[in-house]
C-alpha cells in the first residue's frame, strides 16, 4: 500500500480528519465506515489487518485491540471536533469481521465469534458516547438485499441488537436479479420486522456511459433493461426511482458511491487511474454532468419516510450504554421548564418515570430483562426527544 502514489496515504485516519472537515465545512453529515482490514472489505474478503494477525485465533485480544482501535479513533476525532454521526462497523460484512487468511479463503460465517467481535465493537462506539457526550448511531453493512433477513436474523439470534441501522449495498451489476421493486419489498419486510431499526441502501451506482477514461479497469459493466442504455438520464432515473422505492418502503436514506471517483495519476493496487469513472457524476473532463445524476438529490419526492417520525429535537441528547444499563440525558441549551423522562416498553407500558430540570441527568438501568425500550423527553406534556434503545444485559 505504501509503494503506491509516493507512499501518499489514503482513507488512513489524516485522511479521515481531512473528509471530515471538510463536510463539515458543508454542513453534510458524515458515515464513518471501519473496514477493518489493510485493504477493502467486502463479501468475499474480509481480511484481518497485518497487525493482528498474529492473535486473529485469541478472541480476547483480538476483541481488546478492536474495541481500543475503535474508541481510540473515535477519541481522536473528538478531540478535533470530527464525531461523525454514523459509525459503520465492518464493509459489506456478510461473512463477518477480521478473519485469518484461511478463513478469509473460503466461505466462513462463525457466529458465535462474529457476536464476539461486533458486539465489541459496538461497546467501544457506546462507551465513547458516554464518555464524550455525543450521538452516533451504529450501522451493521451487508452486500445484497436477497441477504438481509437471514443475516440480520443471524445477528439478532446471536445477540448482537444494540445497532441503529441496517444498512444494504445494492447494485443491479452484483445483485440481479433483485429489482428496484423487490428491494423496496425487502425493505418494506425489515422495518416491520425491527421497528427500532433504521434501513438504509448505504451503496449502489450505476453507470453513465460503457466508455473509460483509463487503463483502470472498471468494474461496473451491466445496465438494467429497463434504464438501458447507459446514459447520465438512464443514472439519474435509476437513483430517482430507487430512492422513491427505498421511501415509500419505510427505509430513510439512499447513499452514492462512487459520485467523485474520476481518472487521476493516483494508482490502485490494479491500475493506474479510475475502476469507476463511467459511473461518477463527472464527465471525462471532470464537468458535472447535467442533466445526470446529480440531480436526483435535488428531485422533488414529496413524501416523508414513516422512519422519519422519530423526535429529532437536537438540544437534548439521549444516551444510552446497552451493555451497562447506564442512560444519561443531556440539555444542550437550558430549557426554562422542568423535563420528564420516562422508559416504555415496545406495549407501551411505562416501565420508568423522573422529573429533572439539571442540565445533565444519569441514572443506571439493571433490572429490566432483555429487550427494546423506548426512552422520551417531555415537556409539559409534550415530547421534545425520544430514542429507541437496546438493553443487552445477558
Amino acid at each position: 500500500y505504501d509503494e503506491l502514489n509516493g507512499g501518499t496515504r489514503f482513507s488512513d485516519l489524516n485522511d479521515v480528519k481531512k473528509a471530515i472537515a471538510r463536510a463539515r465545512e458543508h454542513n453534510q453529515k458524515v458515515l464513518l465506515d471501519f473496514h477493518l482490514s489493510d485493504n477493502w472489505a467486502d463479501p468475499g474478503k474480509q481480511l484481518v489487518p497485518e497487525a493482528w494477525l498474529a492473535v486473529v485465533d485469541d478472541i480476547d485480544i483480538l476483541k481488546d485491540s478492536l474495541y481500543n482501535y475503535i474508541f481510540k479513533t473515535l477519541s481522536i476525532l473528538n478531540d478535533e471536533d470530527l464525531v461523525p454521526e454514523m459509525i459503520q462497523i465492518g464493509n459489506e460484512t456478510n461473512k463477518g469481521i477480521l478473519l485469518s487468511p484461511e478463513d478469509n479463503a473460503t466461505w466462513t460465517l462463525d457466529w458465535t465469534r462474529n457476536a464476539i467481535l461486533f458486539n465489541e465493537a459496538i461497546k467501544a462506539v457506546r462507551d465513547f458516547q458516554l464518555m464524550a457526550n455525543e450521538e452516533v448511531q451504529i450501522m451493521l453493512h451487508l452486500a445484497g438485499p436477497g441477504n438481509a433477513e437471514w443475516l440480520i436474523d443471524g445477528f439478532i439470534q446471536n445477540g448482537v441488537t444494540d445497532f441503529d441501522i441496517i444498512g444494504l449495498s445494492y447494485y443491479w451489476a452484483w445483485h440481479k436479479p433483485t429489482t428496484i421493486v423487490e428491494t423496496g419489498e425487502i425493505i418494506n419486510t425489515m422495518r416491520k420486522l425491527y421497528p427500532d431499526k433504521e434501513v438504509m441502501v448505504v451503496e449502489t451506482g450505476y453507470i453513465w456511459t460503457t466508455e473509460w477514461n483509463d487503463a483502470a479497469g472498471n468494474i461496473i459493466s451491466e445496465t438494467h433493461p429497463d434504464y438501458h442504455p447507459a446514459s447520465p438520464q438512464s443514472q439519474k432515473r435509476w437513483l430517482t426511482d430507487l430512492t422513491e422505492e427505498v421511501m415509500a418502503s419505510g427505509g430513510s436514506a439512499v447513499i452514492y458511491w462512487e459520485p467523485a471517483w474520476v481518472s487521476s495519476p493516483c494508482y490502485t493496487q490494479w491500475g493506474q487511474g479510475s475502476h469507476q469513472e463511467h459511473a461518477t457524476f463527472f464527465d471525462f473532463d471532470n464537468n458535472l454532468l447535467i442533466p445526470g445524476g446529480i440531480e436526483w438529490m435535488e428531485y422533488d419526492y414529496n413524501m416523508v419516510s414513516t422512519s422519519m417520525a422519530e423526535s429529532t429535537y437536537t438540544d437534548v441528547q439521549i444516551l444510552f450504554n446497552s451493555f451497562s444499563g447506564d442512560l444519561k440525558i443531556i440539555q444542550h441549551k437550558s430549557i426554562p421548564d422542568t423535563l420528564s423522562y420516562y422508559m416504555t416498553d415496545t406495549l407501551g407500558n411505562i416501565l420508568l418515570k423522573q422529573d429533572f430540570s439539571e442540565r445533565e441527568t444519569e441514572t443506571k438501568i439493571d433490572e429490566f430483562p432483555f429487550g427494546i425500550y423506548l426512552v422520551i423527553v417531555s415537556q409539559n406534556g409534550k415530547t421534545i426527544k425520544s430514542r429507541k434503545v437496546v438493553f443487552n444485559n445477558i
